[in-house]
């Protein structure tokens, strides 16, 4: 028995210590990359190349096309609001230094190509907030890529550049630059839980076997790459519930993360957001709460942890 307890700890040690490692190497990247700055009146060969040329592993040069993209590339709120595929070519792209996912794809696609590595583009479906639980589009409204390390099919990655540069808002009007790592060789059971490819083949792992399944699943938020919290419940995005009941709520973390401070974002119709820390329970990697909606009201709730928005649900409380 104290060998098996050894050999767990000794497991987690490792696992905690090349995370730590894969952070400081993403970070040295990053760095690295962030000092090019834009690269203006470049082509995107010349682009491609002087962002990779200092590193021999692919998967670093996936990480630097990655970043440099994400922060010089914005997303066009008109073109992401019509999903119009015009001029998401990666030379109009370069030259405008805005588009939509399907164009953020084309052009990770191409400078990896560049690179040798072997990517390819994925068609499918997200939802952007909250509007779009239980509203289902009849096209595919996203886009992003799988890249392939190697040879087995845990060599296969996720990769959305278009979400890692930031988000629109509801309205389709205004683009937040908000760059995250969190979607760059992204967690399988988050990614499959955000997007739902048009192709049921390009699912790596497990998730909603349809769009009626996937579109009543909670709004996914970058917050949750970060910390990898993933199974969220409830696991319908839109929840009924009373006045005099609680609803719980529950979702896993990775092992390593740790989470300091929760918040429960509520908003009701234009009233201005409220927040209320949480009192929550944390036990083998879950994480558990409850909270009573005591006003008969329609509430947008985002769950919140060390202020990153991990989850966005909509709760009805009646009497």
């Amino acid at each position: 028995m104290k060998r098996i307890i050894f050999y767990l700890f000794a497991c987690i040690v490792i696992s905690q210590a090349q995370a730590q490692n894969n952070n400081q190497e993403r970070s040295r990247i990053e760095m690295q990359i962030q000092t090019m700055g834009a690269l203006d009146n470049f082509n995107i060969a010349t682009i491609a190349d002087t962002i990779t040329f200092s590193f021999p592993d692919k998967t670093d040069k996936a990480m630097a096309i990655y970043y440099w993209i994400a922060n010089n590339i914005a997303l066009d709120p008109k073109s992401v609001k019509t999903n119009d595929r015009k001029k998401t070519d990666p030379v109009s792209v370069i030259q405008s230094r805005k588009t939509n996912a399907y164009g953020f794809a084309l052009l990770f696609q191409e400078m990896c190509s560049m690179a040798n590595i072997r990517c390819l583009l994925v068609n499918g479906y997200t939802r952007y907030n909250f509007n779009d639980i239980n509203n289902a589009p009849d096209e595919p409204n996203h886009c992003w890529n799988v890249v392939q390390t190697g040879q087995s099919p845990d060599q296969w990655f996720y990769v959305d550049v278009a979400k890692a540069s930031g988000s629109v808002d509801i309205k389709y009007t205004t683009f937040k630059k908000n760059y995250s790592s969190g979607y760059f060789f992204a967690d399988r059971k988050i990614f499959n839980l955000d997007h739902l490819p048009e192709n049921h083949s390009w699912m790596l792992g497990l998730g909603p076997k349809n769009k009626t399944e996937f579109y009543v699943l909670p709004i996914i938020e970058s917050g949750a790459y970060l910390s990898g919290a993933n199974t969220p419940t409830p696991n319908n995005g839109f929840v009924k519930t009373k006045t005099s009941k609680a609803v719980e709520f529950s979702f896993k973390k990775k092992s390593g993360t740790s989470i300091n401070r929760m918040l429960l974002i509520t908003k009701e119709g234009n009233k201005p957001e409220k927040k209320e820390p949480l009192i929550y329970e944390e036990a083998e990697g879950l994480i558990k709460f409850k909270y009573t909606f005591k006003k008969e009201e329609t509430y947008v709730v985002r769950i919140n942890a060390d202020e990153n928005d991990l989850f966005t649900y909509i709760v009805e409380s009646s009497d």
